[in-house]
């Protein structure tokens, strides 16, 4: 590889790197602020089940309508688009004063992230070499657990002090770099080839994601997507909450998150390390039940050690096993339908996102312990888990179409 293609593809990688770090923030102080916002609203567990569950409803309509647009206008002017939707609407929704108002916000800022996350890494995976396009997209999806992190700080600074709506207004300074970005990005090599040489409808898009060619990986990539985003935000989002409930501090279950936060990294590192040696598939299969036992664990778990250690072994294989899924699903399609594909996969798996986090209000609610709320998530990620075993296909290293 020349040295301006070295410096190209570091480029890309730190410009949709920093752009999935601001969706991080965004998600990730959403956590926190659920806890603020039950305390200073005084939120039944149904109410802040919908704060979450609303959010999932938006990137999924995003994921679906940004995909569809992705292989229609390009992956580059989706990213910006997404970029600034939810940035712009993170800022306006610390105006909000009910919860009615702060609701419909929450759905716009989710259709920005819903469309920017896998547009983001169709981008990524077009423009590396077959030998690294694993690796690279995983280490684009590194980027999250520095969002994480800095909305853990600013939520464990920034909250208690100066309010949730602060920590809203931060977030909003994204919309500022997305004009950088319109200036700066480049559009993917293969998305331009194939806009010269083919046209297609939207519809035609759609029905060749289920063609025979296509449905088998399309229907392991939706089992795999809702069972990964209906786990992840049933339990992350509520993290805050639940050390709450067992007993913690609001300010002491930021600690414990922000610590349990720092474990993603090193998730994401060792699973860059890992997928162009080992392949896809046996990468999901381990970080996923290493996902389940940790989640099972940590629901039983008493005291603040161990609530700790398996809440980092949590964070460690749930996101590396995000990393490879985000490597994984735009290799399943040519690069006519890759968008298509990706948003549609990531759209089904939202219903999971919507689902997770009104499970937690409901079975809350109804004092159903939460041992086995987290023993209902170690089954839907093992759902997963059979999912990519009978139904996924190595694509290691393989060249895209």
């Amino acid at each position: 590889m020349s040295k301006d293609a070295v410096v190209s593809k570091q480029r890309l990688l730190w410009v949709a790197g920093l752009g999935w770090l601001f969706d991080a923030m965004d998600v990730g102080m959403l956590s926190f602020i659920m806890a603020a916002l039950q305390k200073e609203w005084n939120l039944t567990a149904e109410q802040m089940g919908w704060i979450g569950s609303i959010n999932s409803i938006g990137m999924a309509v995003g994921a679906l309508v940004f995909g569809l647009l992705a292989d229609r206008i390009g992956r580059k002017h989706v990213f910006i688009i997404t970029l600034l939707l939810f940035s712009i609407g993170s800022g306006l929704s610390a105006l909000a004063t009910t919860l009615t108002v702060f609701l419909i916000l929450r759905f716009f800022i989710g259709m920005g992230l819903g469309g920017e996350l896998p547009v983001a890494s169709t981008l990524v995976s077009e423009s590396v070499p077959a030998q690294e396009r694993g690796k690279v997209v995983v280490l684009l999806e590194s980027f999250w657990a520095g969002g994480w992190l800095i909305a853990a700080l600013i939520s464990f600074f920034i909250i208690p002090k100066y309010g949730w709506q602060m920590a809203l207004i931060l977030g909003a300074l994204p919309a500022l770099y997305a004009l950088y970005l319109r200036v700066n990005l480049p559009d993917s090599d293969r998305f331009r080839v194939v806009q010269k040489t083919e046209r297609r409808s939207i519809w035609q898009n759609i029905t060749e994601v289920w063609s025979k060619p296509y449905a088998k990986q399309t229907t392991m990539l939706w089992i795999l997507w809702f069972s990964v985003v209906f786990s992840y935000y049933g339990m992350f989002l509520w993290l805050p909450s639940v050390m709450v409930m067992k007993g913690f501090s609001l300010i002491k279950s930021f600690e414990y998150v922000l610590m349990m936060t720092f474990a993603q990294l090193p998730g994401y590192f060792s699973v860059a390390w890992l997928i162009e040696r080992v392949g896809r598939k046996f990468v999901l299969v381990v970080y996923l039940i290493g996902t389940a036992v940790s989640a099972y664990f940590f629901g039983n778990a008493e005291s603040a050690a161990m609530l700790m250690a398996f809440g980092i072994l949590l964070s460690f294989f749930n996101l590396g096993a995000w990393g490879a899924l985000y490597a994984y699903t735009p290799e399943q399609y040519p690069t006519v339908i890759r968008g298509t594909g990706a948003g549609m996969a990531a759209s089904f798996g939202r219903i999971g996102g919507i689902l997770g986090p009104l499970v937690v209000g409901y079975l809350v609610a109804q004092q159903v312990s939460i041992t086995m709320i987290f023993a209902v998530f170690c089954a839907a990620i093992f759902i997963g888990v059979l999912a990519v075993l009978l139904l996924g296909t190595e694509t290691k290293q393989q060249e895209l179409e």
